[in-house]
């Protein structure tokens, strides 16, 4: 299948998925006789829209380059989505048309930001809180003292770059570290749904969801409910190995000067349990530092 085709494809299951999940109860629309699909018929999605049903029906076969902001203003109207969801549908507009990324600027290499003393600077100045940076690709980057030592079950020995997707659904040592071990495996996929909507083309992003689909079961299965969704802030729990659950609030913030990649902060509530334990984290990571380096060989030659 070619990049054109998987672009068809992508728009068809989008819009057939959002579709699928609203009744007609839900749309204004009076119930009747037997309905052979789940949700909303075509006809009565172009309805709601104002479009032809034959104009619709092109849409959802992929057929979307060309198609004005009016009319995908009216779709995401007829199919109830969110700002995130809206986001993705003009997303897969622009790749039709031959606009990559949103409009956003050719992405650098990953490892020119990784290497960056200034960024490693800033996010070792963050010593309250996990600090790190997230590639397109579920990578992470570059990570402040307190973020290798959070992070620590993800980061292993080394080898490759870790991978949040990779530890999430190949690792069991996940269902430990993620106490909500679902509602964390369909906010990756939603993630990465959301990339692969921003830059459809993008051969690292491909070929990680492909060895994710035939690893496991659960990632196609999420893979296959097109549901996207952005990080932004929140709340997340989490059972460190060293010093037990953990309750972090998280904010993500762009970093311009690299597009595509995001800084992370996780911190907790001033005074919490939560608060007492990171704080416990960074002495143990301190300590771990401490003896790393009295502990390090010392070069005497010429001594």
């Amino acid at each position: 299948m070619d990049s054109r085709n998987d672009l068809r494809h992508e728009v068809r299951e989008f819009l057939t998925t959002r579709r699928a999940r609203i009744t007609p109860g839900q749309a204004g629309l009076p119930v009747t006789g037997n309905r052979r699909v789940p949700g909303l018929r075509r006809s009565e999605v172009a309805t709601l829209a104002g479009l032809s049903v034959e104009y619709y029906a092109r849409l959802e076969r992929g057929q979307i380059a060309g198609a004005s902001s009016g009319v995908l203003e009216s779709l995401v109207r007829a199919l109830r989505l969110d700002e995130t969801e809206r986001a993705h549908l003009f997303d897969l507009a622009r790749a039709a048309d031959g606009i990559p990324t949103s409009g956003r600027a050719r992405r650098r290499a990953p490892g020119r930001a990784a290497s960056r003393l200034s960024l490693q600077w800033t996010l070792e100045a963050i010593s309250g809180g996990v600090a790190f940076v997230r590639d397109p690709h579920q990578n992470l980057l570059a990570t402040n003292t307190l973020g290798r030592a959070f992070y620590s079950p993800v980061i292993g020995d080394g080898g490759r770059p870790p991978n949040l997707a990779r530890f999430q659904f190949l690792d069991p040592a996940s269902r430990d570290f993620y106490p909500d071990w679902d509602l964390f495996a369909e906010m990756c996929v939603g993630i990465m749904r959301a990339e692969a909507g921003r830059d459809p083309h993008d051969p690292v992003l491909q070929d990680l969801v492909g060895e994710l689909s035939t690893r496991s079961p659960t990632f196609r299965r999420l893979w296959a409910d097109h549901d996207v969704r952005t990080h932004g802030t929140g709340t997340k729990r989490f059972h460190h190995p060293v010093v037990g659950e953990l309750t972090l609030a998280y904010e993500e913030l762009a970093i311009t000067a690299e597009p595509g990649l995001v800084l992370l902060v996780y911190t907790a509530e001033p005074g919490s349990p939560s608060a007492e334990r990171l704080h416990l984290l960074a002495s143990w990571a301190a300590s771990a530092a401490t003896a790393t380096t009295q502990t390090a060989p010392t070069d005497t030659r010429g001594a």
